[in-house]
């Protein structure tokens, strides 16, 4: 397992005047691998599929233009580990005010004792932690043999996406789309070099995933853009944008058609595009194949046959945040790195 069972561990640890490391951006992103950051993940819902961990718990909150969700879950590895995500998004603020679209801390804390062990911020987690639960679900979803992409949304989180993509299938085509034609050609030049790959910028996005076996969804649509009949028999679906009632991103037909895993039958019954399709009539929560841990855990089977579509309703859970912030901390407790603040004093 990536975590260590006796990290951070010490006789005194938590008591006053220890104090609380304090990790920037920067500081998160030079710890968390993309590869570490897989492991942290599929390694925390091997531990919930165990038993051992905290029941999770999501809050939302609207606010003006945007709005603030809190998710938090534990982990038990000889300790237990406790960890609050609490991001804001305001879609406008990148147009309008030059900020982010989203920010947000992690408060990561020893679960034995209450002790706050590390405030982390949130970007680079939140970022590549989904790209690792789509790599995770991949495995058991895509077929072993496919070889073209297409991304629909090709800001960071599209990035993530195919990065984690290519560490789990051999990919040697991506059609990237945007309705931000710029964006998308961005995406092309920068990916293909990062990837290694042939990235083509495309302007029509259904003629890219007849031609795909792999689709992956991270917009912040409101309405579906990806249809049922665009996508062929043999498809991994994975849609990763919505993460609340009013985003939407795949026809709910599709769901009629696709054997569908979820990060959370909970969570995606109310957020994610399941929600949709749930109040359309198309799929019944009883038809939901599994949730992600059952084929980590080996409980169900993922893909039975190389014809059928496969489709991962990704919403984003705590455990991957608890599973992500717990490998950083371990990273940066063997390096030395960030600040340490006694909130205490």
């Amino acid at each position: 397992m990536i975590f260590s069972s006796d990290v951070g561990r010490k006789p005194d640890s938590g008591r006053r005047g220890e104090g609380t490391l304090l990790l920037t951006r920067s500081d998160v992103a030079s710890l968390l691998t993309l590869d570490d950051c897989i492991g942290g993940v599929e390694a925390a819902f091997r531990l919930h599929a165990e038993g051992r961990t905290l029941p999770p718990a999501v809050l939302g909150v609207p606010s003006g233009d945007g709005g603030f969700h809190i998710k938090t879950a534990g982990l038990t590895v000889e300790r237990t580990w406790f960890a609050m995500k609490c991001n804001a998004n305001f879609p406008g603020n990148p147009a309008r005010l030059g900020m982010p679209a989203i920010q947000g801390v992690i408060v990561l804390c020893d679960g034995d004792n209450g002790a706050p062990l590390a405030v982390l911020d949130s970007a680079e987690i939140t970022i590549l932690r989904t790209g690792a639960a789509t790599a995770v679900a991949a495995k058991h979803l895509a077929r072993e043999d496919a070889r073209v992409a297409t991304i629909c949304g090709c800001g960071n989180q599209g990035r993530a996406q195919l990065r984690a993509l290519t560490r789990v299938r051999a990919l040697d085509r991506v059609f990237a789309f945007d309705a931000d034609a710029a964006a998308a050609a961005a995406f092309a030049a920068e990916m293909a070099l990062a990837c290694g790959i042939a990235v083509e910028a495309v302007a029509d996005l259904a003629t890219a995933v007849r031609a795909s076996d792999i689709c992956v969804t991270c917009t912040p649509s409101r309405r579906y853009i990806l249809h049922a009949e665009d996508v062929r028999p043999g498809t991994f679906v994975a849609g990763v944008g919505a993460d609340s009632e009013t985003k939407w991103e795949i026809d709910p037909r599709l769901f009629a058609r696709a054997r569908v895993v979820v990060d959370s039958l909970d969570q995606c019954a109310v957020i994610g595009d399941l929600h949709h399709a749930l109040e359309a009539g198309a799929i019944t929560r009883d038809a939901v194949h599994a949730e992600l841990v059952d084929l980590i855990a080996g409980r169900v089977a993922g893909r039975a046959t190389p014809e059928e579509i496969t489709l991962f309703d990704s919403t984003g859970v705590a455990l991957e945040d608890v599973g992500a912030a717990l490998v950083v901390y371990q990273r940066a407790l063997e390096r030395g790195a960030g600040l340490r603040l006694d909130f205490s004093s």
